[in-house]
């Protein structure tokens, strides 16, 4: 299984708009069969700073989730929201519960 860590922070009042891009999103991504999990998440200290978690059953789950239509609209969607660089990192998962 692989794993997915993005972070990202919003310009200051695009709280809202970040959490009703990804609620759309979500929808769509729920159908994924190799998505296992996709998690957003917002921080408690700093409204604007969202971590998302996602797991993969494999790499052509994870490819196959990147290349879909609405991945890249939504991207298009809320890069214009970012106050900093979006970070990602993928992990292979050694141990889950």
């Amino acid at each position: 299984m692989i794993a997915v860590v993005a972070i990202l922070e919003v310009k200051p009042g695009m709280e809202k708009d970040m959490e009703a891009a990804f609620s759309a999103y979500m929808k769509k991504v729920r159908t994924e069969e190799g998505t296992l999990t996709y998690m957003v998440n917002r921080a408690q200290k700093n409204t604007a700073k969202f971590l998302i978690y996602e797991t993969y059953r494999d790499r052509d789950a994870l490819s196959f989730h990147g290349s879909t239509e609405y991945f890249m609209e939504l991207f298009t969607a809320i890069a214009p929201l970012f106050a900093k660089d979006l970070v990602i990192e993928t992990y292979d998962i050694i141990a889950a519960k």
